[in-house]
């Protein structure tokens, strides 16, 4: 058996990433990286034919591979595959996603010092939170926000005059996710309205056709139980360690 492994360009591996994307069924946190050239692909072959592919950063995380699929018919040589990758690309790391059965296999084989960089969070729940809904709104150019570390929303959350908290969706994920985010000021925590945010804007998310999903700090406890809260549930962790020399 040989294996030949080329680096190439994201349209030549984008029908790939599609089967990949389809068998992963979940938001892909780094899925925007390959078509934004924020990460290099390759092909893999097995005796001249091709098996799969794979994906390296080159910014961001250089030398981290962020994505490796294989072919059904091929998934048995993916130990040996992904070696032909790791000595193509001279990958120095890994990451994967725990909800994703391949990569997750090739980071324990491979990997370590293995640590967790997200959590990720999937909808699982309709919940019935009551809040003040008429203080949601979309933002507007005069609302003054001072978030500390998310973006800034595109929805808030109005009290008294004031924003107690803004949030909205990133679209730039596998379809059809979108990636929720919000932030409560410091006076309206532990009230409940970062919860109520939160539900309205997956209601929101649905109605633009997304579905959405999030992810937060490992040591976020707060956040994780605010996404809990309003329907979330954990189902998985964003992983990255070293390759083993």
């Amino acid at each position: 058996m040989k294996i030949e492994v080329r680096n190439t360009d994201a349209g030549e591996v984008l029908p790939f990433r599609e089967l990949y994307r389809h068998e992963a069924n979940c938001q892909i946190v780094h899925d925007s990286m390959i078509e934004r050239d924020d990460a290099d692909p390759y092909l893999i072959l097995i005796d001249g034919r091709l098996a799969g592919y794979g994906a390296v950063f080159n910014k961001h995380y250089p030398g981290r591979v962020m994505e490796f699929y294989t072919f059904p018919h091929a998934r048995v040589q993916a130990l040996e595959m992904f070696e032909g990758l790791l000595s193509a690309s001279s990958a120095t790391e890994i990451e994967a996603q725990t909800n994703m059965s391949l990569a997750s296999e090739v980071l324990f084989a491979f990997g370590t010092n293995i640590v967790a960089e997200s959590v990720l969070f999937a909808d699982a729940v309709t919940t019935n939170l009551q809040g003040p809904i008429e203080g949601f709104r979309r933002r507007e150019p005069a609302d003054k926000i001072a978030n500390s570390g998310e973006p800034e929303g595109d929805w808030v959350l109005e009290i008294d005059g004031a924003i107690a908290a803004n949030g909205g969706f990133l679209c730039h994920y596998n379809p059809p996710y979108g990636d929720i985010y919000m932030e409560t000021a410091e006076p309206y925590r532990r009230k409940g309205y970062g919860c109520f945010l939160v539900q309205e804007l997956k209601r929101i998310a649905y109605e633009s056709g997304k579905r959405p999903g999030a992810r937060c700090n490992p040591n976020n406890f707060a956040s994780q139980k605010t996404l809990e809260r309003a329907g979330f549930r954990h189902s998985g962790f964003l992983l990255a360690g070293n390759i083993r020399s």
